[in-house]
This record gives C-alpha cells, structure tokens and sequence, in this order.
C-alpha cells in the first residue's frame, strides 16, 4: 500500500513540474488563436483558419479514427 503512495506522489511530483513548464506556453482564454492551414477531407483543397475569421465559430477536434 504505502508503495502504491509513494509512486502516486512521484507521479503528481512529476506532472506539477511538467505543468509549471508547459502552462507558459499555453494560450489564454481570449488570445486570438494562431491562423493555420489543413486540408479539407478530400485532399484537394487547403483550408485555412483565417478564411473564417468573422464568418462562423469553427470546432477543432482532434483525435484518432483508427
């Protein structure tokens, strides 16, 4: 019991130092998000983030289909 402790501690250690590091580059609630470039489900067109901006909100979603 007291080793399962002791690993959970390490892990939380562990990811707090993680965080602290990464929050900083994190965007804030607010920024204006960085303009990119995709392409569209068929493979023929490129989109861009920009082409939206003041049209429609737009939902990224990431993940695997796989």
């Amino acid at each position: 019991m007291f080793e399962s402790l002791r690993k959970a501690n390490h892990y939380r250690k562990q990811f707090a130092i993680w965080q602290k590091k990464y929050d900083t580059l994190a965007p804030k609630a607010g920024d204006m998000a960085p303009d990119f470039e995709l392409w569209d489900v068929t493979g023929q067109h490129s989109v861009r983030l920009s082409d939206f901006q003041g049209q429609k909100p737009v939902a990224l979603i990431f993940g695997s289909f796989t």
